[in-house]
């Protein structure tokens, strides 16, 4: 039977293209959305041309409670064998003129959204043997790269980061890999390759990313083939170098 994936803010943006991308694949799916937020019935028309029995689920993964409701949920189609954690909200603007409650929203909403959700999957991957976790880092969090007015989200992506790695050394003998996506300034959302093509961006390649390369990315890290790749941070950029591009 195809592995069960879970996505998480897959109503929208680039959750929407990963849980596209996955079905595709061969996956089946299960994917979050946020309460009052984009609804879920875009991307379950999408999922279902490849997965009819695509599941969606309204949970804040914030909190730990619901993040664990959540995989319950996803758990009655079978194990949650690969988890793709997509949700990350962003906070723009200088530090000066952060506030206490943008601070929560990055730490919760980035950091601790990773955290729970881990820890509600781990325990059956575990146990099964099996598991793939894949992250969503920023471009340049894994080196903690300078990223002017988005100083909170940079860190909680940081944060991100150096929790999967760690996750990865602790849980390759369960035979579970932890990696992170680093994706580029990918600013139409739901443009495809094809489209991108077509598109400028301020990088290397000198076009603009696609939903499509995220997700292609996020198959190869959730693939049985990709067994002895863990820890890992990939840079799906164009090549660019800066943060982001200006």
């Amino acid at each position: 039977m195809a592995r069960l994936a879970l996505v998480t803010g897959g109503a929208g943006g680039l959750g929407r293209g990963v849980a596209f991308g996955l079905a595709r694949a061969g996956f089946r799916i299960a994917f979050t959305y946020r309460p009052g937020g984009t609804p879920p019935d875009e991307t379950l028309a999408l999922v279902r041309r490849h997965d009819a029995e695509a599941l969606a689920i309204s949970a804040d993964a914030t909190r730990e409670a619901e993040a664990a409701r959540a995989v319950r949920i996803a758990s009655e189609r079978g194990p949650v064998e690969v988890l793709a954690h997509v949700v990350g909200p962003m906070v723009a603007g200088s530090f000066a003129r952060l506030s206490p409650e943008d601070y929560r929203t990055m730490i919760d909403g980035n950091f601790g959204s990773a955290v729970w959700m881990a820890r509600a999957v781990l325990a059956s991957m575990r146990e099964r043997k099996f598991g793939r976790l894949i992250f969503f880092g920023t471009n340049g969090a894994s080196v903690t790269m300078p990223s002017p007015v988005l100083s909170l989200y940079a860190a909680s992506k940081a944060a991100v980061t150096s929790f999967a790695r760690t996750l990865a050394a602790e849980e390759a003998k369960h035979g579970i890999t932890v990696n992170v996506i680093e994706p580029g300034d990918i600013r139409q959302k739901f443009a495809d390759r094809e489209e991108a093509t077509r598109l400028s961006g301020k990088n290397p390649t000198g076009r603009a990313g696609s939903w499509e390369d995220i997700a292609d990315a996020v198959v190869f890290f959730a693939s049985d083939g990709a067994s002895f790749v863990n820890g890992q941070s990939l840079a799906v950029t164009g090549g660019l170098l800066e943060a982001y591009e200006a």
